[in-house]
């Protein structure tokens, strides 16, 4: 988290802006509150990305395939910017924890109870997703948050809907290197089975700070890296010998060849241990850290009555069907997201 710079909006949709979140090729991600003290995650569009007709379908496919998925593993889009706004911008819940990523670049892989616990909070993740009939298509370490009760897969910003032909395009690399599936890496039409690889990639990434197909140390150009992922095989060497056989599956060149997402939440057990229970001490403590800080950019944004307080989700042991989709107010005509006033 970092503050704002001088040439930032104070406020975005009606939302005030507290912080930067981070900023990647699409936009920018800052932390926000609504006036109810909500804080949110709201990420904004590059302006010449908003001025592209062909990027506005896919920001628009962006929201309705957030809203199909909702479940405990994934947070829920709460408000997004109408037709022809510049910038857009997008608005969900705000989760106070750090990325897979961040985390083990900083404090290197996760334990063995942890992995274990991550394999199957992210299948059960991945499960949910698949109910939706949403293929997520950028699973990767940055986009997993390791909260307080489970973890999160977030940003569904190149998700594909199963059943949405306009969305494929086959010639386009979409994704990220170093967790993307051969079918994505040569441009080709990335269905569910992608999203399982990718997941086994995530869990390499977790079990050993880095890609399954770089040594340790080892860094690739994308031309180098992409043709290791269609014909190189994955190195595992490192990977708790009770989780490999299940990766090397998952990972597969051949889209059937890997197993589902529900095979491999079976596989690695639909209860278990609590992930509050096996998280690393330092993570708790690196939470508590950013909640608190949550807390006072909330309380001195502006006064209020009573303390805000921060967003609990209930612990779940087990994968459960997203619930069916209530109909809620639209907010200013845009669709699925609905608005929480300012």
């Amino acid at each position: 988290m970092e503050s704002l710079r001088p040439g930032d909006a104070p406020e975005i949709g009606g939302y005030r802006l507290l912080a930067r979140l981070g900023e990647g090729g699409m936009g920018e991600v800052f932390l926000a509150r609504a006036a109810s003290g909500r804080p949110l995650a709201l990420k904004t569009v590059h302006r010449e990305l908003s001025r592209d007709p062909d990027f506005a379908d896919r920001f628009a496919r962006e929201m309705r395939a957030n809203d199909r998925v909702r479940s405990p593993w994934t947070v829920s889009v709460v408000d997004f910017s109408a037709a022809g706004t510049s910038p857009q911008w997008l608005a969900t819940e705000y989760v106070a924890a750090p990325s897979l990523g961040e985390w083990v670049h900083r404090h290197g892989p996760l334990t063995t109870p942890a992995l274990w616990c991550l394999a199957r909070e992210l299948s059960a993740a991945l499960v949910a997703v698949r109910a939706a009939d949403v293929v997520h298509r950028d699973i990767k370490p940055a986009n997993v948050l390791l909260g307080r009760e489970r973890p999160f897969l977030i940003d569904f910003g190149i998700a594909r809907a199963v059943r949405d032909p306009r969305h494929t395009r086959t010639g386009a690399v979409i994704g990220t290197p170093g967790c993307l599936a051969p079918e994505q890496a040569t441009g080709t039409v990335a269905e569910a089975p992608a999203d399982v690889f990718s997941l086994a990639a995530v869990l390499v990434y977790a079990a050993t700070g880095r890609s399954p197909f770089l040594a340790r140390g080892e860094e690739l150009q994308l031309p180098g890296l992409l043709y290791r992922i269609v014909h190189g095989e994955p190195l595992l060497d490192d990977v708790p010998q009770e989780l490999r056989p299940l990766l090397e599956q998952c990972l597969a060149k051949e889209p059937q060849r890997r197993p589902t997402a529900d095979e491999v939440l079976a596989r690695v057990g639909a209860t278990g241990e609590q992930w509050s229970g096996a998280v690393p001490p330092a993570l708790a403590a690196d939470v508590n850290h950013r909640e608190a800080e949550l807390r006072s950019l909330l309380a001195a944004s502006q006064p209020l009555a009573a303390p805000v307080p921060m967003p609990q989700r209930p612990p779940s042991t087990a994968p459960e069907t997203p619930p069916v989709p209530q109909p809620v107010p639209a907010g200013r005509g845009r669709g699925p997201g609905w608005r929480e006033r300012p």
